[in-house]
């Protein structure tokens, strides 16, 4: 009889642990998907990068994504023919609500504001950066309206 009433404890006691387990994931599923939800619905910044050729040429990228690359090869997001370029040059990337430059292992270095970066730099509106001999002036629009319609320094191929 005590056997009995051992195994049915221990069967209740399973019961109770897959249930509470059961309960976990079910919960963590909920707040995962409600996250995602979440961040879907944020309105993501789009950038605007004035492309300056070494010849002169001006070129405009307008981008609604959270990543861009530049670089010489076709899957770059910015492919620009400049022999200097790396074919992945470096990337401009959203995240933690800031805009990073990065430099990808070029040859040539990226530069910011006239100094080589080294590691993932925050950029923010009007900031200048040269890969190879092409140059860009970086534009966030911002949900912000305060930080809208700044003005911005422009590089002219002539100067």
């Amino acid at each position: 009889m005590t056997a009995i009433v051992v195994l049915a404890l221990r069967v209740g006691l399973a019961i109770v642990l897959y249930y509470f387990l059961w309960r976990i994931f079910q919960t963590l599923w909920r707040d995962l998907n409600q996250q995602g939800k979440t961040l879907s619905l944020q309105e993501k910044p789009e950038i605007h990068l004035d492309v300056y050729m070494e010849g002169g040429e001006k070129s405009v990228y307008h981008f609604w994504q959270t990543e861009v690359v530049i670089g010489r090869g076709p899957h770059c997001d910015i492919a620009q023919k400049d022999e200097a370029l790396s074919s992945s040059h470096a990337r401009v990337s959203f995240h933690h609500a800031q805009w990073w430059l990065e430099d990808l292992g070029s040859t040539n270095g990226t530069f910011l504001n006239e100094n080589q970066i080294i590691t993932p730099t925050v950029v923010i509106n009007g900031d200048q950066f040269k890969c190879g001999n092409t140059s860009f002036t970086l534009r966030i629009d911002t949900p912000n309206a305060q930080f809208q319609n700044q003005p911005t320094k422009e590089i002219r191929g002539d100067e």
